[in-house]
């Protein structure tokens, strides 16, 4: 068995453990979980799955409740620039040791006989570190679909699904109804399972009903609105009126808070919190890379959106957030997203385009993005670049006064794109 000194040697080696990158399904997971003893854990457990929105969602449910004086583990995916990123334990990353001993004991529980993906590995690492951290609740992001996904190895106390759109389609079907199914998935008997979606697939529901779960739905359970000083939030049962709006820029973060709002309601007796924690977490919450602004003299925005609702999403920040001058647009995208809706989504809101090749066999050229930009939009100035960070520093050299620069299209377009600012 490997003894790896360095997380990056530890994270390389997982890379090239698994015949597949993507291999969804639970035996192989639970069957390590089993040897590791992770799947009693001693904390409550928060699952989130949905195409949009769940990065957010998470995000404001670990600052609220760590606000309420919780200890809180969170485990989300997939990371920007580093991978300590995706587990947090009271608030911090964990650290390199920490993480190489977690993933030297799923290496022992495996043994010789059991070969786990990436994401399995490092869910399975996740676990272990939180049942050594006394936590009082975990909260798990879904990395894809809901029902084969590593984390929905634990019976979730409450389960959350965020907006359902089409992405990951090889895996998780064609359309709405299918995907609704996969992240229905995370739901089970007689727990909570609310979805924030104001528009689910029928096929949420009816999942929720067949496993008997307690369902809390957008716009039945509970609904939200905007008023002259916040955001008014109402269950059946609990009302709060003038809340402050999230620090996560853009409306569409309204629909994400009143889903975690519902979340917390259901696991109210367990965990109560004071007006002045939701408070608090709405206006603390962070999230590098959603509609994050850059400081300097351009304003520019980055955001990890990639598929036609998350689109949709950013095309109606950035006519919220009018400029004089023009939007500059860097994109670059993989191959297994629908480029061409998500560019059309955009194209009314963008002035000119910068495509930028992403590295990688999934990453897709300029010239490929070109094709597709092409056939689906109008289109102002077009240039091709060989990376992000020549894309970015080109649109920045071309920007003027009121112009604002736009990076967007992937996580890995997005972390470029952050490295080069911090050079």
């Amino acid at each position: 068995m490997p003894r790896f000194s360095t997380l990056a040697d530890w994270l390389a080696w997982q890379e090239t453990l698994h015949p597949r990158k993507i291999d969804l399904g639970l035996e192989r997971v639970m069957r390590v979980a089993e040897r590791m003893q992770l799947l009693a854990p001693g904390h409550c457990v928060i699952t989130v799955a949905g195409t949009n929105g769940k990065g957010s969602s998470v995000a404001m449910l670990e600052s609220i409740l760590s606000s309420g004086g919780y200890r809180v583990g969170c485990y989300s995916s997939p990371h920007l620039l580093r991978y300590n990123e995706r587990i947090r334990i009271a608030g911090d990353e964990i650290d390199d040791a920490a993480l190489c001993a977690a993933f030297e004991s799923v290496d022992r529980a495996r043994g010789d006989d059991t070969s786990l993906s990436y994401f399995e590995f490092g869910t399975l690492a996740a676990l272990s570190l939180f049942s050594q951290a006394q936590l009082d609740i975990a909260i798990l992001e879904v990395g894809m679909g809901g029902r084969l996904d590593a984390v929905n190895i634990l019976d979730a106390d409450a389960a959350l699904v965020t907006s359902i759109d089409i992405d990951h389609s090889a895996w998780l079907g064609e359309d709405r109804e299918a995907i609704g199914r996969e992240k229905a998935g995370i739901f089970r008997p007689g727990q909570p399972a609310v979805c924030s979606d104001p528009e689910p697939p029928a096929s949420v529901f009816k999942h929720a009903r067949a496993v008997s779960a307690r369902w809390y739905a957008a716009g039945h359970s509970f609904d939200w609105s905007t008023s002259e000083h916040g955001w008014n939030w109402r269950s059946h049962d609990r009302r709060f009126q003038d809340l402050p709006l999230p620090a996560l820029p853009g409306s569409h973060q309204l629909q994400n808070a009143a889903g975690v709002l519902m979340v917390l309601d259901v696991l109210a007796e367990r965990f109560p919190l004071q007006r002045r924690d939701i408070e608090r977490g709405l206006q603390a919450v962070a999230l590098a890379g959603r509609c994050q602004l850059l400081p300097g003299t351009i304003e520019t925005l980055l955001d990890v959106a990639h598929n036609p609702g998350s689109a949709e999403k950013l095309a109606h920040l950035l006519r919220d957030r009018g400029v004089r001058g023009r939007t500059r647009m860097v994109l670059g995208m993989l191959s297994d997203k629908d480029a061409a809706a998500f560019t059309a989504v955009l194209s009314p809101v963008v002035d000119d385009w910068y495509l930028a090749t992403l590295p990688g066999e999934r990453g897709l050229t300029a010239e490929q993005l070109q094709q597709l930009l092409r056939g689906s939009s109008e289109h102002g100035m077009l240039r091709l670049f060989e990376d992000v960070e020549t894309a970015c520093r080109q649109a920045h050299a071309d920007a003027v006064d009121g112009d604002r620069v736009v990076v967007s299209g992937s996580f890995v377009t997005v972390a470029e794109a952050l490295l080069w600012s911090k050079r």
